[in-house]
């Protein structure tokens, strides 16, 4: 068993492939990036979900993190509300009606939480629970990589408005908050270290859930299985994991937003075995489509690596 890892789930290893990762080819560029193949990623994973916590304290009263620490601010009613609709929104996603090799339709779909331990998002978690099946919850598991930037300890409001203001003028992505704060690139490291994290954790998900539709039907299953991986996080964070996903540059974060309280952003399954960011979540947060992200623009066109205004 893996050092950590929730106990319902034995070690277990994928078989190795012959498949290699999707490659692709940009209209943008005259070079060719190969021929694109079918490869999972995640194993028997059909979607990710992604969930800004509700409205909380803070949200409304930036004052509020002078007195109370930033990881036990509380969300609002409104924010509970936010939650519990984001709850409904897993729900529909899990609950989905897929078919079986005979044409009988049900309802397998599994998920599995991650959750930052700050209150706010721990408290959007327990709003969501109320509206999943319990028989749908595979695991749930609390993670500090995925936790809110670290501003400091208790904040003086006008000194926090004074950084953030510095901030918009020395970019998001490498200002560091002084007094013990981290920068979005420190957010974006730990979260590199999550995304690996889930991989080898969904080794562990995948094949535990085969062994056992094996031992009820005494056949290996291969299709049917429909597994969301469900992160409840904060903006920030959130749009750090998309930029390490997707390969978004600085450039590009720079240019996106957070989403909303209570968002639910997903990202789904492809026939190439590719997670899709949905068009909606996309154009609200600001990020470029795929085939026009600066990664592919930049085989074809030297002269982005000169930009230096954001």
């Amino acid at each position: 068993m893996m050092s950590g890892f929730v106990p319902m789930f034995r070690a277990w290893r994928v078989p190795q492939s012959n498949t290699t990762f999707p490659t692709y080819k940009s209209h943008v560029s005259k070079r060719s990036f190969g021929v694109e193949r079918r490869v999972d990623i995640l194993p028997g994973i059909k979607r990710i979900i992604l969930i800004r916590h509700g409205e909380s304290l803070g949200n409304i009263d930036e004052r509020a993190y002078a007195t109370t620490a930033d990881w036990r601010i509380p969300l609002t009613n409104l924010g509970r509300e936010q939650a519990r609709l984001a709850g409904k929104k897993v729900a529909s996603y899990v609950n989905l009606e897929v078919n079986d090799k005979d044409g009988i339709q049900g309802t397998k779909g599994k998920v599995y939480f991650y959750v930052s331990p700050y209150l706010r998002t721990r408290q959007t978690l327990r709003e969501i629970l109320r509206e999943v099946d319990k028989d749908s919850i595979i695991g749930i598991r609390e993670d500090p990589r995925i936790a809110e930037q670290q501003f400091g300890n208790f904040q003086h409001h006008a000194e926090i408005q004074d950084n953030k203001a510095q901030r918009v003028d020395f970019g998001r992505f490498f200002y560091r908050f002084p007094s013990g704060g981290e920068s979005g690139f420190d957010v974006y490291n730990r979260v590199s270290g999550f995304i690996g994290t889930i991989t080898r954790d969904v080794q562990n998900i995948w094949g535990e859930l085969q062994r056992e539709e094996a031992h009820e039907t005494k056949e290996t299953p291969q299709e049917g299985q429909d597994v969301t991986i469900c992160i409840v996080t904060h903006g920030l964070t959130l749009r750090l994991f998309l930029m390490r996903w997707f390969q978004y540059t600085v450039h590009e974060f720079e240019r996106s937003y957070n989403p909303k309280n209570g968002r639910v952003v997903v990202l789904d399954l492809t026939k190439s075995g590719r997670f899709n960011l949905s068009e909606v979540d996309r154009i609200a947060m600001g990020f470029p489509l795929y085939r026009e992200q600066e990664r592919f623009r930049l085989m074809n066109d030297y002269s982005i690596l000169d930009k230096s205004n954001w």
